[in-house]
């Protein structure tokens, strides 16, 4: 049942006017951004030879494009994942989940492996860019993998917190407000000392490099269980109250 609650969910987002936009929207920001760091890169390759750089394609292109796409992140998936049980609470559909044998695990779980498996796509339509530049030059593919592996977890982060925004109001745009507030929150802690331990990007960061640390895998897997519990134990307390 969770399997067909995630295809249900994947079908909708597929065939929903906003998600196709958003997908339109972010592939030209991200390739004119691709363009400009190429430009760049060239304009700038004598000398970096002149001084010896340790920098090379991967670094100088590759690494920036998967930092703006983390920024990008943190703008749509709000915008994704506001309507994953907001709308199924307006149009009625989620009494019928509510009160069906189903358990609210599964249900909670194949609303989240639906919209995953969508910003998986996102990442892989993504990662066509920098792979396009093995037709003319060498890449350091351990940093590419790292870096696309590191955009899976971040989007998973993401997706997770959106999921919980969502279960808590039948208003979408509040959902998505929320969403993008708490975002922005754990992103701007990567600046405080205190605090940037428990910021998304701060655990992001050292990936890019191709420095796969455990703790910041860790991180994500426990950001992600924790936000998906808080969604269970949402859905199970209105459950109970309906």
């Amino acid at each position: 049942m969770m399997f067909h609650i995630a295809l249900r969910e994947l079908r909708s987002l597929f065939f929903s006017p906003l998600a196709w936009s958003i997908l339109a929207v972010m592939q030209f920001i991200l390739a004119l951004i691709f363009l400009a760091l190429i430009e760049s890169f060239e304009n700038h390759q004598a000398q970096l030879i002149a001084m010896n750089a340790p920098w090379g394609v991967t670094d100088l292109i590759v690494n920036d494009l998967f930092m703006y796409c983390r920024l990008i992140f943190i703008a749509i998936c709000p915008l994704l994942t506001m309507h994953i049980l907001s709308e199924e609470r307006n149009s009625g559909s989620l009494n019928l989940l509510l009160s069906s044998p189903v358990s609210m695990t599964e249900i909670v779980l194949g609303k989240y492996l639906g919209i995953l498996i969508f910003f998986f796509c996102l990442v892989l339509l993504i990662a066509l860019m920098p792979l396009s530049l093995l037709m003319g030059t060498d890449l350091d593919l351990q940093k590419l993998s790292a870096g696309i592996i590191s955009l899976l977890l971040l989007s998973a982060a993401f997706c997770s917190l959106g999921l919980y925004m969502s279960s808590l109001t039948r208003n979408q745009i509040i959902a998505a407000i929320s969403s993008l507030g708490l975002l922005i929150l754990f992103a701007i802690m990567n600046s405080n000392e205190s605090f940037k331990y428990f910021s998304t990007l701060y655990h992001h960061t050292p990936m890019l490099k191709g420095i796969m640390n455990s703790s910041d895998i860790i991180y994500y897997v426990l950001f992600i269980i924790f936000f998906i519990s808080l969604s269970i134990r949402q859905m199970d307390n209105q459950r109970l109250q309906s």
